[in-house]
């Protein structure tokens, strides 16, 4: 990495998956042009669109005019906003509306939103009719460098988040970087931690760019398009590399075996904790945890932290608001989590940053001492 940022206004990450292939296409202007971008790809003439109140009062007309331009007969259903949307009864609500408008295999449907619409209509269209053809229009930060690229659908548990779902990749991801723009702060420099993450697992060089032009980045401009496109291109590297998380990809969750925990033990209430502010702790955490273990040095988690508390992201429990449930309650979340084989533990941790590495049977003993020794008193 380096700190001339590419002077192209669009950048192509394309996602080598056999005949599974896909690019992701990132730039401006791509919510206007999504139709003819979609025609160009898809044999259907259907489209449905899935949306939440929030984003589908800034975007949804624009993009169905940019459907109906391109020959498109389009639909649209608008979900309310927020992680509570990732439920069983509003896949259903998707499905049922997916089946309603007759929308065939080689149709589209398009998910405009974040991350919650994303994974919700990712398992719908996985589901529907066995399989119809996807396409992710990304609204936020976290989800145009995360959660649209490597087919990751699900809702939300009593039991946890994301443990229900399909792997089911996009048809193609439309990353437009002016939707960024209407962004709140906290909404974008919650995705920024997912940035930042990339750099973290294994690219100490980006990081460091990040430490020198996270301004720009969050400023726009080309910065901010470098930096969705190498955060893109390491995804893609992963997936394509370990599609269903049989091994390596399991690197993509540092932090969020934490955060998860955090963000169940907050009932996924966004008021008080988002996605990638757990995502922040919990890399934190994880940095702190690998040198409580002397796997790297302390140092390590005090510059990660540093570079995240300097762009505004919390970095401990002691941040989130209101009374967290006791250490116990906590480790029972990680228990429940996805990547535990066996029953025995499994970590994203450390050696530095830029070496993050997954470690397999971890003590739950060391784990629990450590959520005491940090959890809010």
């Amino acid at each position: 990495m380096t700190n001339n940022p590419s002077s192209s206004a669009e950048r192509v990450v394309h996602v080598p998956l056999g005949d599974r292939s896909y690019d992701i296409l990132i730039g401006s202007g791509l919510v206007a042009r999504a139709g003819a971008e979609i025609a160009a790809r898809l044999k259907g003439r259907k489209a449905a669109v899935i949306t939440d109140v929030n984003v589908g009062a800034l975007y949804l007309e624009a993009l169905m005019r940019s459907l109906a331009d391109a020959g498109f007969q389009a639909v649209s259903l608008t979900l309310p906003a927020g992680e509570k949307t990732k439920s069983f009864e509003h896949l259903m609500t998707a499905c049922d509306a997916l089946l309603d408008a007759r929308i065939e295999r080689n149709d589209a449907v398009i998910a405009l939103g974040g991350g919650v619409i994303g994974d919700l209509t990712g398992f719908a269209a996985g589901i529907v009719r066995r399989g119809l053809r996807f396409v992710q229009l990304p609204t936020s930060l976290l989800a145009q460098v995360d959660s649209s690229v490597g087919g990751k659908t699900g809702i939300n548990t009593r039991h946890g988040k994301n443990l229900v779902g399909v792997f089911y990749q996009p048809d193609l991801v439309l990353a437009d970087t002016d939707v960024l723009n209407t962004l709140s702060e906290r909404e974008f420099r919650a995705g920024y931690a997912e940035v930042a993450k990339y750099g973290l697992i294994d690219k100490p060089d980006f990081f460091s760019w990040l430490e020198n032009n996270w301004r720009d980045v969050f400023s726009g401009g080309m910065a901010r398009t470098e930096a969705i496109a190498v955060s893109c291109q390491a995804k893609s590297d992963v997936v394509a590399a370990d599609e269903r998380e049989n091994g390596q990809r399991a690197l993509l969750n540092l932090g969020h075996t934490f955060g998860h925990a955090l963000e169940a033990a907050t009932n996924y209430d966004s008021a008080r904790l988002v996605h990638g502010e757990a995502v922040s702790i919990g890399m934190v955490l994880a940095h702190q945890f690998s040198a409580r273990l002397n796997l790297a040095s302390p140092d390590d988690s005090l510059r990660v932290a540093a570079h995240l508390k300097t762009v505004g992201l919390p970095i401990s429990m002691n941040e989130i608001p209101g009374d967290l449930p006791p250490a116990e309650v906590l480790m029972d979340a990680i228990a429940q989590d996805k990547k535990v084989k066996s029953g025995k533990l499994t970590f994203i941790l450390t050696r530095g940053i830029g070496q993050s590495f997954v470690a397999d049977d971890v003590p739950a003993s060391e784990v629990l001492s450590f959520l005491k020794e940090k959890h809010p008193r």
